[in-house]
């Protein structure tokens, strides 16, 4: 059965620009691989930590939506475990109100861009 699941993961913050979209790609792709559907994706930037994570007090975090079965997630974070790039990881199974919740957010940041193109 299709879930949609969100993962948030946290990227060391001595990668360069293109280390950094590389490794966002190769998570896409992971879930291009394995049949999943992107749903949302969220560049939140470089984020101070809310303590160190291996003496790095800054890391580049990023979010991912996407819908899938359920047998990839393992696979999908023993990926995370293996990445030296990555300092943390977290991924949620999401239910059809955090579904709805999303959706909504989603449309109302589209509407405030919209508002600013126009004034």
């Amino acid at each position: 059965m299709t879930q949609q699941y969100e993962t948030v993961f946290i990227m060391t913050p001595v990668l360069s620009d293109e280390q950094m979209k590389e490794t966002v790609n190769k998570y896409k792709k992971f879930l291009k691989d394995n049949k999943a559907e992107l749903v949302h994706e969220e560049k939140w930037g470089l984020r101070k930590l809310a303590y160190p994570i291996t003496k790095k007090s800054t890391g580049f975090y990023h979010l991912l939506e996407f819908k899938s079965e359920g047998s990839i997630i393992s696979e999908w974070e023993v990926t995370f475990k293996r990445d030296e790039r990555i300092l943390r990881f977290l991924t949620v199974s999401l239910d059809k109100h955090a579904v709805a919740y999303n959706e909504k957010k989603r449309s109302k940041k589209a509407q405030k861009v919209e508002e600013n193109k126009e004034a």
